[in-house]
């Protein structure tokens, strides 16, 4: 399959232009927001009285955004191509000429939500991740299927039937890793999610929920790294690894840290519950 070169902009409206990727931000915002509301409003998730509200989520939304698009930015910057940026530093604000990391936008995001806590304390944070958690793989969904029409981040040589040429790169089929990101990390941890929450019920365990969130990406990243090309300002990292596998580490210890908190956490209070005879 030879894919066509595609135009990054979706629509036009006099001279603004929205692009492919910055609606793919946009919808999955709005979406996610939907979702979100959706599953604080049903009290049968939770323990009891949910710990957030529609309020508490719309005052959270846009500075978790913001805080996606700030990190995503510098983590572009700061992992992926320093030097160019050292020299260039005005090009650091030129979002539209492409560039974002999913590390550097997940931890601007945690970041925002650190502070929306701090700020404000009904929001509780482990509750506030679950929840950003289980309707983020729709942004990244989103993302995917827009680097693929954009022809970005393409994949590494292959002999498979199934390999897209991309002809503004060169001749051979590649991997469309893009797509791979878009159905594992986006449309099939999706799902999990939804099974996560509304099957085994893990918003009551706060922490579980962004746990398994952690672990699903940073796996799934970690795999597809192998036929996804190599980033040509890094290459490999202790000759085998890809930065995107190397910043997927701690990602996936992080994950499997918060789901051990949670579950240590919910025996402790139960063994007080037990111990002191309040039911």
């Amino acid at each position: 399959m030879v894919l066509p070169r595609l135009d990054p902009v979706a629509f036009s409206v006099g001279p603004l232009q929205v692009r492919w990727y910055a609606l793919a931000y946009i919808v999955g915002m709005i979406a996610g927001w939907a979702i979100a509301i959706r599953i604080v409003e049903n009290s049968k998730l939770w323990n009891g009285v949910p710990p957030l509200n529609r309020k508490l989520i719309d005052e959270t939304c846009s500075w978790i955004l913001l805080g996606a698009l700030i990190g995503g930015r510098l983590g572009h910057v700061i992992f992926y191509d320093p030097n160019y940026f050292a020299q260039y530093p005005w090009r650091i604000v030129q979002l539209w000429q492409g560039g974002m990391s999913f590390h550097g936008g997940l931890a601007g995001a945690l970041v925002a939500m650190i502070i929306c806590s701090a700020v404000n304390h009904r929001i509780p944070l482990l509750s506030i991740m679950d929840v950003a958690a289980t309707v983020a793989p729709i942004g990244i969904f989103l993302g995917r299927i827009a680097n693929f029409i954009n022809g970005e981040l393409w994949g590494r040589v292959t002999t498979a039937s199934f390999g897209v040429i991309f002809p503004w790169v060169d001749e051979y089929p590649r991997h469309p890793s893009q797509v791979y990101e878009a159905f594992f990390e986006g449309f099939l941890l999706f799902f999990v999610m939804l099974y996560a929450v509304y099957l085994l019920k893990t918003l009551r365990l706060p922490g579980v929920t962004a746990g398994i969130f952690a672990i699903w990406y940073s796996v799934a990243r970690i795999l597809v790294e192998f036929v996804r090309e190599v980033n040509s300002t890094t290459g490999f990292i202790f000759k085998y690894f890809t930065m995107g596998q190397v910043l997927s580490v701690p990602l996936f210890l992080g994950g499997c840290f918060l789901i051990c908190y949670a579950i240590i956490r919910d025996a402790k209070e139960k063994q007080k519950i037990r111990s002191t005879g309040h039911l």
